[in-house]
C-alpha cells in the first residue's frame, strides 16, 4: 500500500511539475483537444491548458482512494485491493502521459494522439478487464447492473465474462494506433459493444437463476 500511494502522488506531483516547468516555453493559447481525425479544434489559456489535467488527475485520485472507505460493500473491496490498487495507478500514469503529449505538441514536438491513445487506452481496457474479473460485489467497481447486485452468483458469472471481453477490448483498441484515421472506432465500437452485452447478459442469468429458483 506505502509503494502505490508513494507511486500515485509521485505521478500527480510530476504533472504539476510539468506544468511549471514548461510554462514559459507554451503559447498564451494552448492547443487542448483533437478530433477523431487527430486535428487541433479545442484551445486553452496556457494557465487552463497546463493545470486543468492535474486538477482532474488530482481529484480522480481523491475519489478513487475514498471508494474503499465509503462503498457499503467495502470488506469485498478489500479482497481485490491490490488489482484496484494497480488500476489506479495504471490510470494515473495514462492521464500524465496525455498531459505529457498536450505539453509536448505545444512546444512544437507533434505527437499524432491518435497513434498514442490507442495504446494507453488499449492498456487502461486490458487491465480493466483483469480488474472486473477479480472484483467481488460492490456499489462502485465492476459491471454493476440491477441484476449483479442483487444476484451473488449473476455478478461471478457476469463480471467473469465481461472482464475477459473488456481485455479483448483492450487489444483490438491497440490496434488502432496502425490505422490512426479509425483510432476512434477500434476504441468506441468494441467497448461499447462489451457494456451492451454485459448488460444484456446479466439479465439474462438474473433469469435463469430465478427460474432455477422457483423449480427447486
Amino acid at each position: 500500500m506505502r509503494k502505490v500511494t508513494a507511486a500515485i502522488t509521485g505521478l500527480v506531483l510530476l504533472s504539476f511539475i510539468l506544468s511549471i516547468y514548461f510554462y514559459p516555453q507554451v503559447p498564451e493559447q494552448m492547443a487542448t483537444h483533437w478530433n477523431s481525425q487527430g486535428e487541433v479544434d479545442g484551445y486553452m489559456s496556457k494557465l487552463w491548458g497546463l493545470f486543468f489535467m492535474p486538477l482532474v488527475i488530482t481529484g480522480l485520485v481523491i475519489m478513487f482512494l475514498a471508494i474503499p472507505k465509503i462503498d457499503p460493500r467495502k470488506e469485498n473491496i478489500a479482497k481485490f485491493k491490490k488489482y484496484y490498487d494497480g488500476f489506479i495507478v495504471i490510470l494515473v500514469l495514462f492521464m500524465v502521459a496525455v498531459h505529457l503529449q498536450t505539453v509536448l505538441w505545444n512546444i512544437g514536438i507533434r505527437i499524432n494522439p491518435n497513434a498514442m491513445l490507442p495504446l494507453g487506452i488499449g492498456l487502461l481496457f486490458y487491465y480493466m478487464g483483469i480488474l472486473t474479473e477479480n472484483a467481488e460485489r460492490n456499489w462502485f467497481i465492476g459491471i454493476r447492473t440491477p441484476w449483479t447486485l442483487s444476484s451473488e452468483k449473476v455478478w461471478k458469472r457476469t463480471n467473469r465474462l465481461g472482464g475477459k471481453l473488456f481485455r479483448i477490448a483492450g487489444i483490438a483498441a491497440v490496434f488502432g494506433a496502425f490505422f490512426p484515421e479509425f483510432a476512434i472506432y477500434f476504441i468506441l465500437v468494441p467497448v461499447i459493444a462489451v457494456s451492451g452485452f454485459s448488460v444484456i447478459y446479466s439479465y439474462i442469468e438474473y433469469q435463469k437463476e430465478i427460474k432455477e429458483n422457483k423449480q427447486d
